[in-house]
């Protein structure tokens, strides 16, 4: 073993070490569909009407991809997303991949727009995705765009791949990325 590989080594065990004593992470590893899925906490707490349709686009994702999951946030658990109700247009806040605000706008609501559709739209924001506009009914990132008669709360095949990619190895403990950092 080289000097060179040695440093490697030890930094990396450094930075396992390091990781273990600062505690757990927000988004942590989910015991559910796969080794290395993340788990998403949301609070619906502030959604009033709208806790149905959060849960149904939560599950919508949940169907749809592997490496995340978006599960309601328990009583006294500090959630990743926050769900709140008003009557705005709805949109999302995100603070970093993973975590932020959405706001399920009663006005598109009022306009004819679907519930399920609209919350698996904000939760993809959430996720990492951008709005694809104008976009057709088939692409659930296309929003508004796509018209009131569109109920598509699906993401397509590059919606999900997109997801994917940007949790793929966030399910990975941060010792365990920063290990394979240093000694790759």
């Amino acid at each position: 073993m080289t000097l060179r590989s040695a440093a490697r080594a030890l930094i990396a065990m450094l930075v396992v070490a390091l990781a273990w004593t600062m505690g757990q992470a927000s988004a942590t590893a989910a015991p559910s569909t796969s080794a290395a899925a993340v788990v998403l906490t949301y609070d619906t707490s502030g959604a009033e009407e709208f806790v149905d349709a959060v849960d149904k686009g939560a599950a919508v994702w949940n169907d749809n991809v592997e490496n995340v999951q978006l599960k309601p946030a328990r009583s006294g658990e500090r959630a990743n997303i926050e769900i709140l109700a008003d009557d705005g247009w709805p949109r999302a806040q995100t603070t970093s991949l993973g975590n932020g605000t959405i706001w399920m706008g009663r006005q598109a609501v009022d306009e004819g727009h679907d519930t399920i559709r609209i919350a698996a739209h904000e939760l993809g924001h959430i996720l990492g995705l951008p709005d694809k506009k104008p976009g057709p009914c088939s692409s659930l990132m296309s929003g508004a765009s796509a018209g009131t008669d569109c109920t598509n709360a699906t993401p397509d095949a590059s919606e999900r791949a997109e997801v994917e990619d940007n949790f793929a190895s966030a399910g990975v403990s941060p010792a365990v990325y920063a290990a394979r950092l240093y000694l790759d």
